[in-house]
């Protein structure tokens, strides 16, 4: 890993600074790379649901966990091929595929690839996350075209173990060098709310950060308590510590898209007005996150118009979905 720019103890003094200022500063330093009044708008559809082998706790996923998710196959291509074709006609610039897998066999990797080739012809970019990535998986998923591909850290590597044991934090950066290595694009975050304390929020936005170089896009995820699975029933994070949070990392992130992931719903309107205002600039976008309720579209689209927010708008090379 690269030498840590970013040392906790710096990290937890930004988290620690008077709302009002860590407001002030994150606003300079967003409006410094990015238009303020500018959001990404992406979509995610979960390609393989349920039966999931590890024990992450807060994922419904989990096959161990009775959450009534029903474990379901791969999607066919078309199918996926029409939910991003309606993703795009709502306005998402981006569309994102999500397996509940350890890691892919090569096999699946095949259908992955076509599915790959096939957003990036209609114009989007793609973003898959799948799990962890063998040697040449990710040298593959380039090849066809993908533009970003999704390995959170989830948590500081203090309380990781509190949270899994079924693969460790190094499994999860040695994934995130083989993407880096196959000139993929890093999309890497975590969640918050998961009972860690501020100081292990601290040390995961200190992670992230000190990625060499850190990710291109951030998404920040607020625990969704789901009944069944072993953080049901956690203390709820105060709303205003996710302000905090996205605020920090836009921060030590500067020229990265801060998104709003998971448990957006539960936020209301009011604290991702704030949201924004500390930096975040992507949103997950449409009726659901994998397997959890999101704000509907309409719902997005009157709340971005009240706010004056507007969408991006991305120049998709869709050449080399016809390549590999």
């Amino acid at each position: 890993m690269a030498a840590q720019r970013w040392p906790v103890d710096k990290v937890l003094e930004l988290f620690e600074l008077p709302f009002n200022e860590l407001m002030y500063r994150a606003q300079q330093v967003h409006r410094q790379h990015f238009d303020p009044t500018e959001v990404e708008l992406a979509t995610l559809l979960s390609i393989k649901t349920g039966g999931c082998p590890e024990d992450c706790g807060y994922c419904p996923q989990a096959a161990r966990y009775d959450t009534g998710v029903t474990a379901q196959k791969l999607l066919e291509l078309e199918t996926v091929l029409n939910a991003a074709r309606a993703a795009k006609e709502h306005g998402a610039t981006r569309f994102c595929m999500g397996a509940a897998w350890r890691s892919p066999k090569d096999r699946d990797l095949e259908h992955v690839e076509a599915m790959v080739r096939g957003v990036k012809a209609l114009g989007l970019e793609a973003c898959a996350t799948l799990g962890m990535l063998e040697d040449g998986q990710a040298e593959r998923l380039a090849a066809a075209g993908l533009d970003y591909y999704n390995h959170n850290l989830d948590t500081a590597p203090e309380f990781y173990n509190d949270i899994i044991s079924t693969r460790q934090y190094e499994d999860r950066l040695d994934t995130l060098d083989k993407v880096r290595g196959a000139g993929i694009k890093v999309c890497c975050g975590g969640i918050v709310g998961m009972g860690e304390s501020r100081r292990q929020r601290a040390g995961l936005v200190a992670q992230v950060a000190n990625l060499e170089p850190y990710p291109e896009s951030v998404p920040i995820n607020h625990l969704v308590q789901v009944k069944g699975t072993p953080l049901y029933g956690q203390d709820k994070l105060d709303p205003l510590e996710f302000v905090r949070t996205i605020a920090v990392a836009r921060i030590t992130m500067p020229k990265a898209r801060v998104r709003l992931s998971a448990g957006r719903r539960e936020l209301g309107e009011a604290v991702q007005a704030l949201c924004f205002a500390a930096g975040a600039n992507s949103i997950f976008y449409g009726d659901k996150l994998l397997t959890t309720g999101n704000p509907d579209v309409e719902a997005d689209r009157q709340l971005l118009e009240k706010l004056g927010m507007r969408t991006t708008h991305v120049e998709v090379n869709a050449k080399l979905a016809h390549e590999g």
